[in-house]
């Protein structure tokens, strides 16, 4: 037997196996996120009444249906789709419905509003699953940039017409329901800044220095000139400072105010990778917020909320909103007190909304808050997972800037609520009572699955074409 003939071709290498969708994954996650929340309003029955509660299976049946629904979604159009951002957005809305519902039990805190915050997560369940459906390619939102942008302004300025609430003018109340239009205006701004940043980033990122020869006196000198961008570039940055400048002074709205600009500087960065942008920002940022804080009465008066918390009882008065939130951390400790076993309700009607984190930290203790934390920190972690496995720079700014928004919103609420900056009455992402917050947070869940889909599918991506559709990768 003649042995093989050494030029005879190599074999092919086998076929690269195809990644799994691990949409099995995702609904075994689900299954569990939707046990825990049961298993959480239970609880919350035996506490305080020593009963199982009549409407646990309701809202878990609910509950479930919702994220079965978002399931399917999710395997029929976005079957590569990260398989934790789902699972995720459920336990976390899950977990908001019992502390809600826990709240309920208080008569002094007013109606209802479990009931009525499941309605609103099906609404967001049914944009999301609209969202996840009709949008085969997020590249096609760059052709809505600008649109976008003046949406947005349209929804942050309509509430001036509408009469004050708790002294903040972020609302638009008719026929008994309310909206708050500045939660939506937030992904309208995600979207107009990725597709503005992701055109401008090379004129924005070119700040170096250029050395130009002058003869003077038969001598030659070097004069170093610094390179800014033109003030077609540089323009849109100082009017989206003023337009948050404005908000803050004509709807009273730190929170809002603080959120819409730390998202710009953040993409901002994220665009160009100059920490110079970082400082101009806060320079800006301060010197409006100290402008604001010291004309504006509402927003002075949370600064010294914030700079004394214990005034109040000093002066007789009783504690206030924050130095109640301060005690009912304190009294969580490590493990809590257990859920319905707590007294945050005492810090009156923002108990619901505001200050709902502070029922979580007394009643799930210092444990249950840090897995809370890491919920959010996962969310937003997989959200820049997915920024940074895409190619066209419109879709990696906009999943870094949504995931930023969220870790932005964290920030700021919980920040506001331990009182480490000043309170802002912004509703903590899924968790606080609120239709307006529930459905954009699912708008933006939304989001980041069409992005993370085209991030993780195993077939090339084709590079995104010049033109109207998609944006041109510019080099950093």
């Amino acid at each position: 037997m003649s042995a093989p003939s050494a030029t005879a071709p190599a074999a092919p290498p086998p076929p690269a196996p195809r990644p799994a969708g691990r949409r099995g994954v995702e609904l075994s996650l689900i299954a569990a996120a939707v046990c825990v929340s049961m298993f959480g309003w239970i609880e919350v029955g035996l506490a305080r009444g020593g009963r199982l509660p009549p409407g646990a299976a309701g809202c878990g049946g609910g509950l479930a249906l919702l994220a079965l629904l978002a399931h399917l979604a999710v395997r029929t159009r976005a079957r590569y789709a990260d398989p934790l951002l789902l699972p995720i957005a459920v336990l976390l809305n899950g977990v908001g419905l019992v502390l809600i519902h826990r709240l309920d039990q208080v008569p002094s805190l007013g109606a209802r509003a479990a009931g009525s915050q499941l309605v609103w997560s099906a609404v967001g369940v049914g944009l999301f699953i609209a969202v996840v459906l009709a949008l085969g390619d997020h590249r096609v939102l760059s052709r809505y940039a600008y649109v976008s942008v003046t949406a947005a302004l349209a929804l942050m300025a309509l509430p001036i017409l509408f009469p004050a609430v708790n002294g903040a003018r972020i609302w638009i109340r008719f026929a008994g329901f309310s909206i708050q239009p500045g939660e939506f205006a937030k992904v309208l701004f995600a979207v107009f800044f990725a597709g503005y940043l992701s055109a401008n980033r090379a004129a924005l990122a070119y700040s170096g220095r250029r050395m130009v020869r002058a003869r003077r006196l038969d001598r030659v000198r070097w004069v170093r000139r610094l390179e800014l961008p033109t003030a077609r570039v540089l323009g849109p940055v100082l009017v989206i400072w003023l337009a948050s400048v404005g908000v803050l002074v004509l709807e009273r709205d730190l929170g809002t105010s603080l959120l819409f600009f730390c998202l710009f500087v953040v993409m901002l960065y994220l665009a160009t990778g100059r920490t110079g942008w970082i400082a101009v920002g806060l320079l800006l940022a301060s010197a409006g917020a100290f402008a604001a804080g010291s004309l504006e009465p509402h927003v002075h008066s949370r600064v010294q909320d914030w700079l004394h918390p214990f005034a109040t009882i000093d002066a007789g008065l009783g504690p206030s909103q924050v130095a109640q939130s301060l005690f009912a951390f304190a009294g969580g400790g490590v493990l809590g007190a257990g859920l319905g076993q707590g007294q945050s309700y005492l810090i009156g009607f923002a108990a619901k909304s505001d200050f709902i984190l502070a029922t979580a930290g007394e009643e799930l203790g210092l444990a249950g808050l840090c897995a809370l934390f890491l919920l959010y920190a996962l969310l937003v972690a997989r959200g820049f997972k997915a920024a940074l496995a895409l190619r066209d720079p419109f879709g990696r700014l906009l999943a870094a800037g949504l995931a930023s928004l969220l870790a932005l919103q964290v920030f700021v609420i919980a920040g506001g609520v331990m009182d480490l900056i000043p309170l802002t009455g912004m509703a903590m992402p899924f968790l606080a009572q609120g239709g307006s917050s529930v459905v954009t947070n699912w708008i933006i869940v939304a989001l980041l699955i069409r992005v993370s889909d085209r991030a993780r599918r195993p077939d090339p991506e084709p590079e995104p074409a010049a033109g109207a559709g998609s944006l041109e990768a510019v080099p950093g």
